[in-house]
């Protein structure tokens, strides 16, 4: 009997290990993922609500005296003979004649799209060159409603090109977070599952009961879940291989994403780990579910709650990066399961670490919680080996 609780889980991780990437199954499986491309698309669609939540623009007006006050009505007045609309438009600060402003800086500091300064004889519209493609006209049209109610033409709108915005940045690296949201999604979905099916096989033909007389129960489930983990990092590396043969031969890349706010390096690391925990998490909640089921029949109608709870905290967390600050990011990023989602989200767009080293030492946390718990059940359910009942020992004594 293996006495050793970190000798028992490298011995469990071997031994599952090996069984499952050396069997013919696996190659069938490391095809699994073209079917979820579709499910990725859809998840992409159903994001696009919260994108366009995201994307309601702002201009801030910084002009002289109350000139902006006049463009801003000049805009309601005009807005609903636009055939697009207009954006927003919000006084930022009333300037004197002659001051000078960094309408630049302001783009950098604030959610704005655009900035218009100067007077409404001169406006001067500062954005990335898209916006002021398509907003130089506008401005123009709004500056002569706001000089005179006669037709005349509009004054020239100088421009001021920056390279992005603040506002830009933001929603590129919400886009981001919620790619690195489906993709870890996928991944956990499709892989997870491997640690109940397993489980399940090993009850049917009385394995557990022999490993389970052999080892602690909670030794037992962690050595699983390294293993299914482990075999899990192996389809990822075939995957992320067969992606980069792809596009040596040719193939057409991804649409580039924003460049995260903790970098590239550190977001695919926090990536992996977030894996891990979502991953861990799922997967002792699994073998919970099969350490209580006796068949594939209860195994599928017990594993429908956990599945739909996967789905749930998804959508939460993907909500949830639309309203940072909020209540609803905070109840994502504090719950266990939705935890990984929510804070990988939050890797996107906040360079801050330490809430990260704080939200993996919680989820593992969860993770032993889980896995002690699911031990527990199992042996007071399956392994009948909890206290006597007060009555039956009575009678024994008697």
């Amino acid at each position: 009997m293996l006495t050793n609780p970190m000798r028992a889980i490298w011995t469990i991780a071997r031994r599952d290990f090996v069984a499952v990437v050396f069997s013919k199954a696996f190659i069938f499986f490391l095809l699994g993922p073209l079917f979820p491309v579709v499910v990725g698309l859809a998840a992409g669609m159903l994001g696009a609500s919260v994108r366009q939540d995201l994307d309601r623009t702002l201009v801030g007006i910084a002009m002289v005296g109350h000139d902006g006050d006049r463009l801003i009505a000049a805009r309601a007045a005009m807005v609903d003979q636009l055939p697009g609309g207009a954006p927003e438009f919000a006084v930022i600060e009333r300037l004197r004649p002659g001051q000078s402003f960094d309408a630049r800086g302001l783009l950098q500091r604030r959610q704005l799209a655009a900035v218009v300064t100067g007077t409404l004889d001169a406006p001067v519209l500062t954005a990335t060159p898209g916006r002021i493609d398509q907003w130089r006209g506008m401005i123009g049209l709004f500056a002569a409603r706001a000089l005179t109610t006669r037709t005349e033409a509009p004054p020239p709108v100088r421009t001021d090109a920056v390279v992005t915005s603040a506002a830009n940045e933001h929603i590129g690296q919400v886009v981001t977070a919620q790619a690195g949201q489906v993709l870890l999604f996928l991944l956990t979905m499709l892989l997870a599952g491997m640690v109940l099916s397993n489980l399940v096989e090993e009850k049917a033909n009385k394995i557990i009961e022999v490993l389970a007389a052999s080892i602690p129960m909670e030794a037992l489930f962690l050595g699983k879940l390294a293993a299914m983990l482990a075999v899990s990092m192996v389809g990822i590396a075939v995957w992320g291989a067969g992606y980069g043969v792809m596009l040596l031969a040719g193939a057409r890349a991804i649409p580039l994403l924003a460049t995260p706010a903790v970098g590239w390096p550190l977001f695919l690391a926090l990536g992996f780990a977030y894996f891990a925990m979502a991953y861990l998490l799922l997967g002792a909640m699994f073998l919970t579910i099969g350490g209580l089921a006796n068949t594939v029949r209860e195994v599928q109608t017990l594993s429908m709650p956990a599945t739909m709870l996967q789905l749930i905290v998804f959508f939460m967390a993907s909500f949830a990066v639309a309203m940072p600050g909020s209540w609803v990011e905070r109840v994502a990023q504090v719950f266990p399961v939705s935890s990984p989602y929510a804070m990988l989200a939050h890797a996107a767009q906040s360079p801050d670490l330490l809430p990260h080293a704080l939200a993996l030492g919680w989820q593992a946390l969860w993770v032993l919680l889980i896995v002690r718990g699911g031990a527990l059940l199992f042996r007071r359910t399956v392994m009948k080996s909890g206290p006597a009942p007060q009555r039956k020992r009575r009678s024994a004594a008697a």
